[in-house]
């Protein structure tokens, strides 16, 4: 168990990411008042504070960074053991590839079997302690599958509102936690519509993606694990599939939050951050690209990723600002090549990843035949889950 000065949260402020207006962190917040943008978690950085005190290597969870998290109580901690998944090399895909270091963190093994467990354990935690009774979600799957999870282990009613071409696993597994599920036609704007109208009274907590304050500091731990699990270096290259692109933003900001405290050498090289998105649903790689102005009118399609089908994400601009200030890009994959990455990933490695992560790879065999990645840098996919849940979409394609 960690001592109470590992455990007491140095949250004090939240702030608007457009015009960095403050906000109370202690109260129930959603978007900021000013911007309807997402409201951004402050911790006191300025008092030191080293690794050896604020990390309780006892814990196996994402729970191991507590003061850097906002939650203030432990009696509202809501967890599975999320976090603290395993980082692996990937040396036969590597030797076929002629790179030198070639990694891959496999966030498939957190509760839920998604990376979303990270997220909707802060979310609901937070919200628990905020006095919050039920929560509600549009979802492409597996943020619906986590969010079900946790409401079912803190006693909170849930409702989930996801596609109906959702994959039957996703489905299933929400209605196993107890959760009321609506399922809509279209992609996940659709359900966030609908999302709306189920909750015009207010009564539940909306924890849509960057609506809520607190699922980006659940994601923003797998920043602070990386650096951990590689002796508080970074990769030159980092791969993330980037549908809402929580994940994205909240590595970014866990990387700023070691720079301000000192975890990371002075003139350490930042990784490279690369979004990689779906060719049938591409919204940052259009107005990356100058296209399109914005997200705001952009049409999408399905794809087999069913996370990366989100055409208007609420957090395109910051999204865009991680992409700047790392000297990244963005990058669309089809469904085929997003296979073939799940194939040599499955085939040499032993590893059935998601789409997502499958995505990873095969944008990373683009970079590099294109000279954006060099063989010699150390690169990082960062695969977000497990294929299992995925068969729906995925069965009979396995040859292909």
């Amino acid at each position: 168990m960690t001592t109470l000065e590992t455990t007491q949260s140095r949250l004090y402020a939240l702030h608007c990411a457009a015009c960095h207006a403050p906000h109370n962190a202690f109260t129930l917040q959603c978007v900021s008042d000013c911007c309807a943008q997402p409201l951004l978690a402050r911790y006191d950085l300025a008092e030191p504070i080293s690794r050896t005190e604020a990390i309780n290597p006892a814990d196996n969870s994402m729970w191991r960074y507590r003061a850097l998290l906002p939650l203030l109580d432990d009696a509202n901690l809501v967890t599975l053991g999320e976090g603290w998944t395993p980082l692996l090399a990937l040396p036969r895909l590597a030797a076929r590839h002629g790179l030198r270091s070639l990694l891959l963190k496999d966030e498939g093994q957190n509760p839920t079997g998604s990376f979303k467990a990270r997220g909707l354990s802060m979310a609901v935690s937070r919200a628990k302690e905020l006095g919050v009774t039920g929560c509600i979600i549009p979802t492409a799957g597996n943020a619906g599958v986590a969010l079900a999870a946790y409401c079912a282990r803190a006693g909170m009613r849930c409702v989930v509102v996801m596609p109906r071409h959702t994959p039957t696993a996703f489905k299933e597994e929400c209605y196993w936690y107890g959760a009321e599920v609506h399922l809509v036609d279209g992609l996940i704007n659709d359900c966030a519509a609908r999302v709306r109208e189920l909750n015009s009274a207010g009564e539940l907590l909306d924890v849509s993606t960057l609506k809520e304050p607190y699922r980006l500091e659940g994601k923003k731990t797998m920043g602070y694990e990386l650096a951990e699990q590689l002796s508080w270096t970074l990769p030159d290259v980092l791969l993330y599939p980037a549908g809402g692109g929580t994940g994205l933003i909240g590595i970014w900001k866990a990387i700023r939050e070691m720079q301000a405290l000192g975890w990371l050498p002075r003139h350490a090289k930042l990784p490279r951050m690369v979004a990689v998105q779906a060719a049938n649903c591409c919204p940052l790689v259009e107005t990356r690209a100058g296209r399109q102005p914005n997200c705001h009118a952009y049409v999408g399609q399905p794809s087999i990723a069913n996370g990366l089908a989100v055409p208007r994400p609420l957090g395109e601009a910051l999204m865009l600002q991680v992409l700047d200030e790392s000297n990244g890009s963005a990058v669309a994959v089809t469904d085929e090549q997003m296979l073939a990455g799940m194939r040599e990933l499955s085939h040499l490695e032993g590893l059935f990843v998601a789409p997502e992560g499958g995505a990873l790879w095969s944008a990373a065999l683009h970079l590099l035949h294109t000279g954006q990645i060099r063989p010699d840098e150390q690169i990082l996919l960062l695969n977000t889950g497990s294929a299992q849940k995925y068969l729906d979409n995925v069965l009979g394609r396995a040859n292909g």
